[in-house]
């Protein structure tokens, strides 16, 4: 299995499909798209699974194995994204360190980018393991191509073996996770699942039903630009106003202060000119009232600068990205005691914390599809440090699978 799930994996990430916020198409890159329908669906096919389609409205490719018995059992849906994040993601030429030893990992020795467990501890957990690491130039894109590699091998493992009896399965492969609008079009009906999970987590044992609840905040500016020389009593700065602003919201609750349960505001990105300035925030935080409370003081501080001014200056365009799956999986905890009960049999340690973060299942959850996140093995995503274990990767195939198993348990949760 190592050997399919490592074959898989590259043949994946050396395809590009980096997403794109500015995009305004569905998925927002055509390389996406492509992705679907050149690797996707033929492999779909070539492994013997179902009803294997290519959804033009909202770039998901979805397919099935149909139930094997006539038992009540639940139809469970598996799902990964193909898109990857906001980082170099062309000619990825990933590395194999078999039998890893501890000690540094020289990524690329003409550029001298080391991956280090100085830097990153968390390499002191693949003793003796093989890891696939980028080489310094790129990301990998395991995120989420290993959930894809892993879901396509637990199928093929399935459909190979009879004496698993299971009701429907489906999966689903799809755009944009790492922009936030991937799961905006999904159609929950026609998947047609009891649940789902993503398979879209960080280490070995990761299995989440709580996430940030989220919201965006363009913050803009208007100013007053005139000639220096007689700027006195004229000119506003939007700058200077940027940073004013910025300066009212609570210094430690910001991504690089904050941990567990912690919510923060982000400044992602902001540009300007003394005429007008714009700043772009996230807001994040597990506990809805808080989260509210957040954005209640992001317009406060808008209203009290304004009321300085002749006219107002500043104006905020809010809108919530995605909400707390926890707050709906909480009231049929079935799918995730399901999944539990899976790594359990596995002897693998359940880890059973909220996401710092977000999924595709933050959005269905909501939309009628609980869908609980599972890991898919990979570390230090996003970017050149990334690098993921082939013996995680098996793991959460064999989980995937055991899952179906137990699935005929399910009622009895």
């Amino acid at each position: 299995m190592h050997n399919t799930l490592k074959n898989r994996l590259f043949t994946y990430v050396k395809f590009d499909t980096r997403s794109d916020e500015s995009s305004t198409t569905v998925p927002s890159t055509q390389s996406q798209v492509a992705f679907a329908k050149e690797i996707i669906m033929p492999e779909l096919a070539s492994i013997g699974l179902s009803d294997i389609h290519y959804n033009e409205s909202n770039g998901f490719v979805t397919a099935r194995i149909p139930a094997n018995t006539t038992e009540p059992l639940p139809a469970i849906g598996f799902i990964a994204h193909m898109d990857t994040a906001d980082f170099e993601s062309a000619h990825v030429n990933p590395q194999i360190v078999e039998d890893y030893d501890g000690e540094a990992i020289i990524l690329n020795k003409e550029k001298n980018i080391v991956l280090s467990p100085e830097d990153f501890p968390n390499l002191n957990n693949y003793m003796g393991q093989e890891l696939i690491t980028t080489d310094g130039t790129t990301l990998l894109g395991a995120d989420d191509k290993a959930g894809i590699a892993e879901i396509m091998t637990a199928m093929e493992l399935i459909l190979a073996d009879d004496s698993i009896k299971h009701g429907d399965i489906a999966v689903a492969f799809g755009p944009d996770e790492e922009i936030g609008r991937g799961a905006d079009l999904f159609d929950v009906e026609a998947f047609k699942c009891d649940f789902a999970y993503t398979m879209d987590g960080g280490p070995v044992g990761e299995l989440q039903f709580e996430s940030f609840n989220a919201a965006q905040a363009v913050v803009t500016i208007q100013g007053k630009n005139v000639h220096p020389g007689t700027a006195k009593d004229t000119m506003v700065n939007a700058i200077s106003l940027a940073m004013a602003y910025n300066a009212q919201l609570p210094a430690d609750e910001v991504p690089e202060q904050t941990d567990e349960r912690q919510g923060f505001y982000h400044l992602l990105g902001i540009e300007g000119t003394v005429e007008e300035s714009k700043m772009v925030y996230i807001i994040r935080d597990h506990d809805r009232a808080l989260f509210e409370a957040k954005k209640e003081n992001m317009l406060a501080i808008a209203e009290r600068m304004n009321k300085t001014f002749k006219e107002p200056r500043i104006t905020i365009d809010m809108h919530d990205s995605y909400y707390n799956m926890g707050e709906i999986l909480e009231k049929d905890m079935r799918p995730v005691t399901l999944a539990e009960q899976a790594m359990k049999e596995l002897e693998i340690q359940p880890i059973i914390e909220p996401i710092r973060g977000g999924t595709d299942g933050s959005k269905l959850t909501y939309m009628g599809l609980p869908t609980p996140n599972i890991f898919a093995g990979g570390e230090n995503f996003h970017g050149r440090y990334e690098f993921i274990s082939t013996d995680a990767m098996v793991k959460a195939t064999q989980v995937i699978v055991e899952i179906i198993r137990q699935s005929n348990h399910y009622s009895a949760l």
